[in-house]
């Protein structure tokens, strides 16, 4: 099994910049910039200027089939929702993630065995939830700003920007990407749904290799963003779940504890574990959500998820565990309309 929040063999890396003792530089070190290595996904990072690679920003991803087939994996809400006609249209989703290098991954999501890289993965989850949504690719190691397309907007990423803890984030200087994900967050335009991480840590601690995820720590207190943990499966009052064992948790941050959902991750079913691939859960979540509430704003859909979570499905359930709790799209979908 896998959990690939971070788990690609040589990724991309930008560096810290000492140029500007004021501000701390996540721009491509191809400019010029030196010092230590910020990587983004934290692991087996090689430096940017040796892997970067120009591509298409936020191409459309193939349009799926308009007839989806429930899948084992999934939460049953899930078939439900597209039997009462919300399948994702009318909305973009813009996956953030790897889809040109790093290791293939070997799964199943119930369309048949198949080796993908991490992108793939997720954009594959994302479309079998939502199979009429617009889903756009945007690869991570572009660099470039991520837009936006038509409809209500989702942005899903499924990775980390990792370096030694200790900095502040305000200053440091994102690259285009980031910054646009961060300005996107924080000014309402799209719904940013963020994997929280597989370090088992509080959300924008310290992992015990001493770095931080500083994507984590820019986008706390955003309007529109949304962190998502796993659980080891769905849970119900009858058969409450646990929070991985590998999941991050919010810890004691009231920001993070406000922001913070758990999704049923079947790695058992699919191979596939990893709160990589809770993140897409969500979005999914949002893009069918977005279907039924077409003139909601994206604040109004993460606050849609985020105030009608479950508590009642985890085991000892505890805000700094758990966050608002386990995502329900049924609950979420239930009124006419929403404010």
């Amino acid at each position: 099994m896998t959990r690939p929040y971070r788990p690609l063999a040589a990724f991309f890396a930008i560096l810290l910049s000492l140029a500007a003792p004021q501000a701390v530089s996540a721009q491509n070190p191809a400019l010029g910039a030196l010092g230590q290595d910020f990587a983004r996904d934290g692991q087996g990072a090689r430096p940017a200027a040796a892997t970067r690679r120009a591509v298409v920003a936020s191409r459309p991803a193939p349009r799926q089939a308009t007839h989806p087939q429930f899948r084992p994996w999934m939460h049953p809400d899930v078939a439900d929702a597209w039997n009462a006609g919300y399948r994702g249209q009318g909305t973009s989703v813009t996956v953030v993630d790897s889809f040109d290098r790093g290791a293939r991954i070997e799964a199943d999501l119930g369309t048949g065995r198949l080796s993908q890289r991490h992108g793939d993965w997720t954009q594959l989850e994302l479309s079998l939830l939502a199979p009429q949504a617009q889903l756009r690719r945007h690869d991570m190691g572009s660099n470039r700003a991520v837009s936006l397309g038509a409809g209500l907007n989702v942005v899903n990423l499924s990775y980390a920007m990792f370096a030694t803890a200790g900095h502040s984030p305000a200053r440091i200087a994102w690259s285009a990407q980031e910054a646009s994900v961060i300005r996107h967050a924080r000014q309402g335009s799209a719904l940013v749904v963020k994997a929280a991480g597989n370090d088992g840590a509080a959300l924008g601690g310290a992992n015990r290799a001493g770095r931080s995820d500083y994507l984590n720590l820019a986008l706390l207190g955003s309007d529109a963003a949304i962190f998502v943990g796993a659980l080891d499966r769905h849970g119900s009052p009858s058969d409450r779940a646990n929070l991985a064992s590998y999941s991050n948790r919010p810890g004691q941050d009231r920001r993070a504890q406000r922001q913070f959902l758990t999704v049923g991750v079947r790695g058992d079913l699919t191979g596939l574990d990893g709160t990589s691939y809770a993140a897409p859960v969500v979005s999914g979540y949002a893009a069918v959500l977005g279907s039924k509430f077409t003139n909601a704003t994206p604040t109004q859909i993460g606050n849609r998820l985020l105030d009608t979570a479950r508590t009642d499905t985890i085991r000892n359930y505890n805000p700094a565990q758990h966050g608002r709790g386990e995502a329900s799209l049924a609950r979420a979908l239930a009124p006419a309309r929403i404010q």
